[in-house]
This record gives C-alpha cells, structure tokens and sequence, in this order.
C-alpha cells in the first residue's frame, strides 16, 4: 500500500482560533473548533468610559465670579374668573321662503278653434317660447289630413330643422318601413295614410330635452291637429309623445301592451324609430305594438 506524500511542508500554517474568550469550552471542544478551523465570534470589549473631569476645587469655585440674582417684581393679585356668560338664546328666524317657479306659459288663446290653414300658419309663426330663438323652420306635420292612423313623435332633429318635415334619415325611412308592413304609408289616402307630426314643433338646441314648459306650448298644438284629423288609432312613439298625449309620467315599458285614450281615440305606446336603429333587438316588440294597433281598427 503506497503511503501519502508528507505535504504539510507546502501548506501555510493554519492559525487556530482563539477560544479563549470561551471559558465553557473544554480542551476537547477547543481543539475540534481549532481542527475545523471555525471562528468563533464573540462580542467586542466595550470601551471604558472617559473619566469624568474632577469637580473644581473650592478655590476656583470662589473665583468665578457670583452672578446677579434677578429680582422678579411680585405677580398682581389673580383677579376671580368670571362666569362665562352663555348669549341669550335668540328666537329662530322663519326659513325663507323658496323661490317659487317659474309661472306656467299661458295657453294660447284660440288654438282650439282653428282650422288647418290657421293652425300651419301659427305653428310657423309661433313665438311662445325660446326655442323659437335657434329653429331654421317649424315641422308641422305630414300626410293625409284625414287619415286612420296618426303616427307622433317626440321632437325634430338637424334633419327635419332644415326641411320642415318629421321623420327623416335612417329614422324616417324605418317609420315608411314599419308602416308599410301595416299597409299604411305617409303618401296613402284614408284606410291607407297616416299622418305623422311631432309633439314639438321646433327643434331643441342641440337636440337636448325639452322643458316641460315648452312641451305644454306645443301639446295645445298637437291636440288640435288630432281634432282635425280624428284618426281611428295613435301610435305614440317614445315617452314624451305618451307624456303629452296621456298626461301620464309613467315609463314606455309600464304603459307599452295597453291601450290607452286620448279624446276618446285610441293610443298605442311604442318605442320611437330612433331607439329601435340603436336597439334591434327591440324590433319584435314594436312589431307587436303595431299589431296591438290594427286591433283597434274597426272591422
């Protein structure tokens, strides 16, 4: 068997650990410690504090010199504390009184008694509320004066401003289509028309909603265009034609599937033509609606 080389001449001298901060350590665990080479930390020594500087001498405490004692000048007499005195309570002022609104528009002296030349030129003319102020044209209405049906819609837009028609545009054009399906149109005659007019006469700016206020003006219009054609049915398209028409403030889907009155005429409730391009699904029950309609026809 071959031996080892000896080459513990070649190493470094491994130093061994000082264990001697370590007084519970035997010789046996200090050697193994110093065998695996492991150092041991310890904590450092804390440095001695700095002496304190000796108290002076009762020679040089009499040197320094004295200083002056301050005289305080003797404090006054407290005064007693008052009683804080509470405010006598004050009678509560009467809340003011709300402003109150707006007074209604008064109606319009005679609308019911016109007839259809008289109205057109009214309604063209009309200068009852603001709205007036930014309208290119009045939108009176359309399609044969004594029609069975009569179609109302809400309020004009861009479209009909410029024209002075109701119903224009993709709206429009899905209202021909929805009355044909019923075999009525804007252009027929009797059993076949349908006059189509809007609540409000003028377009809102900016087409924002209209005011009650100015929905009430232009409602006087529309009933008297009613009068005049004396339809058999009305579809009311949208919750503010049903608002005007039913004087009711109810939403389109409690009053939707009932038939409702309006100078003893019969009133459909149903979704406006615009809604139904932006919500097809909703087709089918306008399509329902229109047939609740041709029930009320006579036979």
């Amino acid at each position: 068997m071959s031996q080892r080389p000896d080459t513990s001449a070649d190493e470094p001298a491994v130093e061994a650990p000082d264990t001697s901060f370590l007084p519970w350590l035997d010789a046996r665990q200090r050697a193994m410690l110093a065998e695996m080479g492991v150092r041991i930390w310890a904590p450092r020594a804390h440095a001695a504090p700095a002496p304190e500087a000796p108290a002076a001498a009762p020679a040089e405490r009499a040197a320094a010199p004295a200083r002056p004692a301050i005289s305080l000048p003797p404090s006054p007499p407290s005064a007693p504390v008052a009683a804080p005195v509470r405010p006598t309570p004050q009678p509560i002022a009467a809340a003011a009184t709300a402003p109150a609104p707006p007074a209604t528009l008064a109606p319009l002296q005679g609308v019911d008694a016109m007839d259809w030349a008289t109205l057109r030129a009214t309604v063209t003319d009309c200068r009852a509320c603001s709205l007036c102020e930014g309208r290119t044209q009045t939108v009176f209405g359309t399609g044969d004066e004594q029609a069975d049906w009569m179609v109302v819609g809400e309020a004009p837009g861009d479209p009909e401003d410029r024209q002075g028609e109701p119903y224009l545009g993709d709206a429009g054009r899905l209202l021909d289509n929805m009355l044909h399906a019923v075999g009525r149109s804007r252009t027929g005659q009797g059993a076949q028309a349908a006059y189509v007019a809007h609540v409000l006469k003028c377009r809102p700016p900016t087409s924002r909603n209209p005011q009650p206020a100015e929905v009430a003006l232009c409602a006087q219009y529309l009933a008297r265009q009613v009068a005049l054609v004396q339809p058999k049915v009305i579809i009311a398209m949208g919750p503010m034609a049903a608002q005007a028409l039913l004087q009711s403030q109810e939403p389109i889907g409690k009053l939707r599937g009932r038939v409702h009155q309006h100078q003893g005429i019969p009133v459909v409730v149903t979704f406006p033509p615009s809604f139904l391009l932006r919500t097809p699904v909703n087709k089918g029950k306008a399509w329902a609606d229109l047939c609740l309609a041709m029930e009320q026809l006579p036979r």
